[in-house]
Parts: structure tokens; sequence; C-alpha cells
């Protein structure tokens, strides 16, 4: 059976496995996203929703 040759499948995944663990997690921490969260505190007061039927 075919399915079971390792001999073409274990490389692309030693090398798949290696990308994703040492290649990406850095690329991924050093990201810098392109709009900062801003810190607004100014509380909401919610307002009553009109139902039609009271």
């Amino acid at each position: 059976m075919p399915q079971l040759n390792p001999g073409p499948w274990l490389i692309t995944l030693i090398f798949s496995w290696l990308i994703l663990t040492i290649v990406l997690p850095p690329k991924m921490i050093n990201h810098q996203p392109i709009n900062e969260p801003t810190k607004n505190h100014k509380k909401m007061s919610p307002c009553p929703w009109p139902w039609p039927w009271t």
C-alpha cells in the first residue's frame, strides 16, 4: 500500500513543523498592528428599547 510508505511525506512533515515552530513565531511576535487600540473609558449609558407592543 503506498499510503504506508513514509518516504515522500516524512520530510514534508518535518519541514512543515520546523517552519511552524521556528520561523513563524518570531515573525508573529514582532508584528505591530497598524491601528493601535485606544483606551476609551467613556461610560456608555444604556438607552431603553422602545418596544412597540408595550
